[in-house]
């Protein structure tokens, strides 16, 4: 496991859309996919990816899950660690994953599921223990609104582009995708991002007023550099 993985469970999402933009990426924060329950440990993985199109009556069917390409196969495919991303172009009246999908995946050690749709049977998905990421709950079945294309190829989810193996982080203000090659540098440009916050926090705790603190000018820097001195 990528060391980098271990400094980013402390870098919060919205610190890492903040050093993503150093490197001019807008679009890694996934429109969409919410915590199904708040509040849990912000988690990291590599992304496993899958995709569904627009449903096609005569391949959408229930026979099509015993198929070679389907869900269920998939998960099988899935190592552990990942974070399982799922294309669902935004749908939300059909639930991608039921409890027993889940489930597996869960056995499989899977880490999170992440989906700009939607999930069904939430009692048993909750049950299950499978951290999840979506828009919510339906009842219907995938292939009513659906049909399952294909897993380990570029996706898009919540308006990102997701390539396998980019590094997914997600916590309570949602999820966000690191192309694979900027992980290390996210990586140590988040831990130091939040290390200065938690000393703006405390500069503004004690009554010091914004502009030159936060961006910091020459006089807030020494001042930093001093703190962080200290603390070492």
């Amino acid at each position: 496991m990528n060391p980098a993985y271990d400094i980013l469970r402390n870098v919060t999402t919205a610190t890492i859309t903040t050093v993503l933009l150093k490197k001019g990426i807008r679009r890694c924060w996934m429109s969409g996919p919410m915590p199904l329950v708040p509040g849990g440990q912000r988690l990291v993985g590599p992304a496993f990816t899958l995709r569904f199109v627009p449903v096609r009556e005569d391949l959408a069917t229930p026979e099509s899950w015993g198929k070679p390409i389907s869900t269920r196969a998939a998960i099988e495919a899935m190592p552990s660690g990942c974070i399982a991303v799922a294309d669902a172009m935004g749908l939300t009246t059909a639930g991608i994953f039921g409890d027993i999908l889940v489930m597996r995946m869960a056995r499989r050690s899977v880490t999170a599921l992440v989906t700009d749709g939607v999930i069904r049977d939430k009692t048993g998905v909750l049950a299950a223990e499978l951290p999840v990421w979506c828009q919510g709950t339906a009842a219907p079945a995938s292939v009513n609104g659906l049909t399952f294309v294909g897993w380990q190829e570029p996706i898009a989810c919540g308006g990102c582009a997701i390539f396998p193996d980019d590094v997914i982080v997600a916590d309570d203000d949602g999820a966000v995708v690191i192309p694979k090659d900027l992980v290390d540098f996210v990586a140590t440009e988040g831990e130091e991002h939040e290390r200065y916050e938690t000393w703006v926090v405390g500069e503004v705790e004690k009554g010091v007023a914004l502009p030159g603190l936060y961006p910091p000018n020459d006089e807030a820097k020494a001042r930093y550099q001093a703190w962080k001195k200290s603390r070492t």
